[in-house]
């Protein structure tokens, strides 16, 4: 891709933008549902999930549908009623007013592993704040892109708006053009890969990036076994572990860890032995990179590719590795992007934080950690010391830290991650972060303390 046609495309989007830019709170929140609507209509949402996994090879159909229809029926809940056009607060009492102001042009880069439900999460979150957006694909998922696009700009001529306020990198998009997109833009927000990741942060441009996955979760020795194993399952298996939510590694403290093996081999897992466990290291990676054929393929799939000759493997939904390290020499330490659960012993529940801790210094800190448990001390204890910013609490993982119906995070595709993930935020990217917020400052009342009231309990105690 050339810089004329990058630069084109943008400055279709500042024109596209400024004549969105007045729009109304009612006539962007009716365009924001029949952008939605536009891809969960139920034949459209099959076809384009079935154009998905055909394209990408990544996940499967079924769970994919699921995901793109939850996912935006979740961010359409959270953006109903929710102020960004004009005045969206006020507080008299300290003489203050906020406006919610456009940000411009958003460059989104978005993922193979999610083609659908992430650039359609970012472009409805853009146009909430009366932006224009241009998508930026993986190569994999640039042709289903392109359908997701066309479909958005349809509802949009329909509708009487500029269809260029939502648009995608002409084909074929390269990195060279990308990172073009990164610098010209007015903000930049990533899903994908850390490289793209740190080129935005790069780029001269605003940027929010987020994080590596690699969750761990702990189960305690206070758990509900059966639920737990149940979640656990649920939400490693959901699209054959395409999340950067979903569990990577478990932690099991000692006096329940054969019951919650058995627990999970009752869901559908299997504990591999030391030869197949080697077999599958072999294959799962190649020169230390991760095997694109087992990317997001099934447990059934992988055990094939493998050999492993045991005939309830056709039959398994997981395969469990059992590991004592972490790091580079131990690879199972680390993000595996399909239905393989590391397993990882823990005396006690110190020690069961303490091996979190070891296994997040090599990939994943500052993302997520779970945690199986009925001490109610135990969460805050986490949330204290281990370097995550969400704390999921006796939930299935990789539906709960993207929001979900049963919790109180806003639902997100993107989860940030903080310092510890290199990231500008530590929340769940959300509509607001698609706003410049104005403030209108007036005279009050002086609120001023005197030195006494500041100082005086210092004073008290140390001397002036």
């Amino acid at each position: 891709m050339t810089q004329n046609s990058v630069e084109t495309v943008i400055a279709q989007a500042r024109a596209a933008q400024v004549q969105f830019e007045e729009a109304g709170q009612e006539v962007v929140d009716e365009l924001v549902v029949g952008l939605a609507w536009a891809i969960l209509e139920p034949e459209t949402n099959r076809s384009l999930a079935e154009q998905a996994v055909r394209d990408t090879g990544l996940g499967n159909v079924e769970d994919k549908i699921f995901k793109n229809h939850r996912k935006t029926l979740g961010l359409l809940r959270d953006l109903k009623n929710a102020p960004s056009c004009g005045i969206i607060r006020k507080l008299p009492e300290k003489g203050l007013v906020e406006i919610a102001r456009p940000v411009g042009v958003v460059g989104a880069i978005t993922p193979s592993t999610n083609p659908i439900a992430t650039p359609l999460n970012k472009t409805l979150n853009a146009i909430k704040g009366r932006n224009a957006i241009i998508l930026a694909p993986s190569p994999k998922g640039e042709a289903v892109c392109q359908r997701v696009v066309d479909l958005l700009q349809k509802v949009l001529r329909s509708l009487g708006h500029p269809e260029n306020l939502i648009q995608k990198l002409p084909a074929p998009v390269s990195k060279e053009g990308t990172h073009e997109l990164m610098q010209m833009v007015d903000l930049v927000v990533v899903t994908g890969s850390q490289n793209n990741v740190r080129a935005s942060y790069r780029s001269g441009t605003p940027a929010i990036g987020v994080g590596a996955g690699n969750v761990s979760s702990i189960i305690d020795e206070t758990a509900d076994l059966v639920a737990a194993a149940q979640k656990i399952t649920a939400s490693k298996t959901f699209d054959n572990a395409t999340s950067c939510s979903s569990e990577n590694s478990v932690v099991i403290v000692d006096d329940v860890y054969d019951k919650a093996i058995s627990a999970l081999e009752s869901e559908g897992g299997t504990l591999l032995n030391p030869e197949e466990t080697q077999k599958l290291q072999n294959t799962l990676w190649i020169q230390g990179r991760l095997n694109q054929d087992l990317i997001a393929k099934s447990a059934p799939e992988i055990a094939e590719a493998i050999g492993l000759q045991r005939t309830e493997m056709k039959k398994i939904k997981m395969l469990m590795v059992e590991e004592t390290g972490t790091g580079r020499k131990f690879p199972f330490s680390g993000e595996k992007l399909c239905p393989v659960l590391t397993v990882y012993h823990a005396s006690n529940f110190e020690a069961a934080c303490a091996q979190v801790r070891k296994i997040y210094d090599f990939q994943g800190k500052g993302h997520s950690v779970g945690l199986h448990s009925t001490d109610e001390s135990r969460p805050l204890q986490i949330g204290f010391k281990l370097p995550a910013c969400r704390v999921i609490v006796n939930q299935a993982h990789c539906f709960a830290t993207g929001g979900s119906f049963d919790n109180g995070l806003p639902f997100s595709l993107s989860m940030g991650c903080g310092t510890w993930g290199g990231n500008s935020i530590s929340e769940n990217l959300n509509y607001r972060h698609y706003l410049n917020i104005v403030h209108i400052v007036r005279l009050i009342p002086p609120v001023e303390p005197s030195d006494e009231e500041i100082f005086g309990d210092y004073w008290t105690k140390h001397g002036r």
